[in-house]
């Protein structure tokens, strides 16, 4: 069931890809109807925040009209940054499924774990390797075509 919503968050990652931007999605789902879905668009706003997940939560919020999110899960194809964790916590999201780590700068577990340091007040669950395969396959076939350009 769960790997639904993944698949979305992998097709929200095609369409930045198709637009030249690093292909990450994300989606955030609330009592099993998705609520918003995004991708990186960085270089299209010309935004440092313009994340996948930060764009998710902003539309999340805006559809429930509330920026509490405590009910909400997120699927997202990398593992979040520290400021998207961040984000993630402070909107309150209950878990988050994460498609594949990020080794230069994942912040739940590659290089640091925002939510496990203890110091926050909210927890998140997550759970990492769904559609793991899929999520690592758009990221390099992305980064060796950038590179043969």
């Amino acid at each position: 069931m769960e790997e639904k919503y993944m698949f979305l968050a992998l097709k929200e990652a095609q369409k930045a890809y198709e637009k030249r931007e690093v292909p990450i999605g994300a989606v955030i789902v609330k009592d099993d109807k998705v609520i918003a879905k995004a991708h990186n668009l960085r270089e299209i706003k010309k935004q440092a925040t313009a994340h996948a997940e930060i764009l998710a939560i902003e539309k999340a919020c805006k559809k429930l009209d509330a920026w509490r999110l405590e009910d909400c899960d997120m699927y997202v194809t990398l593992e979040p940054c520290s400021m998207c964790a961040g984000a993630i916590m402070n909107a309150r999201i209950r878990n988050v499924y994460i498609g594949t780590r990020e080794p230069r700068s994942g912040a739940v577990g590659s290089k640091i774990n925002l939510f496990e340091d203890g110091v926050y007040n909210h927890k998140v669950n997550y759970k990492f390797g769904m559609l793991e395969n899929e999520c690592k396959k758009i990221m390099k076939d992305f980064f060796k075509e950038l590179r043969k350009k």
